[in-house]
């Protein structure tokens, strides 16, 4: 038996993905046999979220609690050792293909109401295949009756060709990043990137540099897009281009606690809000009854 179920292969444009049906995760993604994405065994599970969908919520809920309207609600604490509940209610549920080819497949979910989040939805995960990459767009619609809290992101774990973590350079031209506190990783506030060493808006060496944390004030050109360029010895790497839809994104080098990819990759996860959302308030969606929200994020090669 296969942890993640059906393994769902794309092929085209030089690309290859492997997409799953537990989580619809993003188990693979190699361009012209170089891989861009860390990701995990055909017969392994996801141990660090690597391409996983995180909805109704990114990141981390303090204490798995929040209040909503007038009421209070408590969520599963699925990170128990920091008290938090982590990376929404989706990524080890079964989704069903809803249409596929050999560039593309779309795959759903319903989200029924639970203890803690008792707000169904209907989540749609796209992924095609064209010349840029491998674009994944995320769409949830409120199908219940009260307006919904929400919030999303995607997690792959990006590589840049050859070397490690050390040997890359990455660019991003964000201007702020919310400190947390060392123990449960929650927000305190936000800073400016330049004092704390975060300032990636031009080319900047990853050597020696730990981060776990989020970014905003992002820089969107014209047509409403920002990219993330990490690029490795030679110029070639891998971008992560993504919409105004996430005005966040988290960026994060495996450490010694994940011994298994430790400076191997750099996760880069787009948000539509910061942690802790559901309860600072900061930018979380409230979807009303019959209401949709939709993002996009391409991932592609870069050659030197």
């Amino acid at each position: 038996m296969i942890p993640t179920g059906t393994q769902i292969v794309l092929h085209g444009r030089g690309l290859t993905a492997i997409v799953t049906e537990v989580g619809a995760t993003l188990r693979e993604l190699s361009w012209q046999g170089r891989p861009l994405v860390a990701g995990f065994g055909r017969h392994d599970l996801p141990h660090a979220y690597q391409g996983a969908v995180l909805a109704p919520w990114p990141n981390r809920l303090a204490g798995g609690r929040y209040r909503w309207g007038d009421d209070d609600y408590r969520l599963p604490l699925s990170e128990p050792e920091r008290l938090n509940a982590l990376h929404g209610l989706v990524c080890f549920a079964p989704w069903q293909v809803a249409d596929r080819d050999a560039e593309s497949v779309t795959l759903t979910h319903r989200l029924w109401p639970q203890r803690g989040y008792p707000f169904p939805l209907d989540l749609r995960a796209r992924y095609e295949l064209s010349d840029h990459g491998l674009t994944f767009t995320l769409t949830a619609v409120n199908s219940g009756d009260a307006p919904a809290p929400y919030g999303a992101s995607f997690h792959p774990y990006l590589i840049a060709g050859g070397g490690r973590v050390d040997d890359w350079t990455v660019q991003l031209p964000a201007a702020t990043y919310l400190a947390v506190d060392p123990d449960r990783l929650l927000p305190v506030g936000t800073a400016p990137v330049g004092p704390a060493g975060y300032d990636f808006r031009s080319p900047t060496s990853l050597r020696g540099i730990e981060v776990d944390h989020a970014f905003t004030d992002l820089t969107f050109d014209e047509a409403g897009t920002v990219a993330l360029r990490l690029v490795g010895p030679g110029g070639r790497g891998v971008a992560l281009t993504w919409d105004r839809g996430a005005p966040w994104v988290q960026l994060c080098i495996p450490d010694e606690h994940n011994p298994t990819m430790t400076r191997q990759s750099l996760a880069v996860e787009p948000m539509t809000c910061p942690p802790d959302a559901f309860n600072s308030g900061v930018d979380l969606i409230t979807l009303p009854p019959g209401g949709e929200h939709t993002f996009r994020l391409t991932i592609g090669p870069i050659e030197g």
